[in-house]
């Protein structure tokens, strides 16, 4: 058996990026479309109103607007993002 390893090998390379969790973007920002709002594992926060989700359940903005948390039913929490509301003319 060789006491020395051969050329080309190598044991490491194999680290993955780090998969920075957590809320974003807090209630009553504002955000613009597109925008993550929460990255997650599982469905923690449900998605609302104008809110998407991806495969991976990360939520995210579908129009442009101000996040609200809200509650879903007694113990869920939900996140909608609401368009601000037109001017009134005068």
């Amino acid at each position: 058996m060789a006491h020395k390893k051969g050329q080309g090998s190598s044991r490491n390379g194999r680290n993955s990026n780090a998969q920075f969790r957590g809320v974003k973007v807090y209630d009553s920002t504002e955000i613009r479309a597109g925008g993550i709002i929460v990255r997650q594992v599982g469905s923690t926060i449900h998605a609302g109103r104008n809110v998407g989700r991806g495969k991976d359940f990360t939520l995210f903005a579908l129009v442009d607007g101000v996040v609200k948390f809200e509650r879903l039913g007694r113990d869920r929490k939900k996140v909608s993002v609401y368009p601000p509301a037109p001017a009134k003319a005068p």
